[in-house]
């Protein structure tokens, strides 16, 4: 699969995003295990709810943590997250 940067991005309804206090961390948990994040994949998965493209989700975290060029690098992690079905496009 790849990510279609025209359609929007949303969190998959098998896999649930929460912070972790034991871990320190956010994670992924799902019926097989659990998936330990850091800091930068939480921020990118946070914002796929469905409303928001490749291209939104780039410009929102540039903004937030006023840098520029982050595109290749979410595009990356969110590719690997499709792929591995955490999230996915309708």
């Amino acid at each position: 699969m790849i990510l279609n940067t025209d359609l929007p991005i949303q969190f998959s309804r098998t896999h649930r995003l929460q912070w972790e206090e034991a871990q320190q961390k956010n994670v992924i948990l799902y019926p097989e295990g659990m998936v330990e994040l850091n800091e930068s994949s939480a921020e990118i998965l946070k914002l796929c709810d469905g409303s928001r493209t490749l291209a939104q989700i780039v410009s929102e975290l540039e903004e937030k943590f006023a840098t520029q060029g982050l595109h290749n690098d979410i595009n990356a992690f969110l590719e690997v997250a499709l792929q591995n079905g955490w999230i996915h496009q309708n």
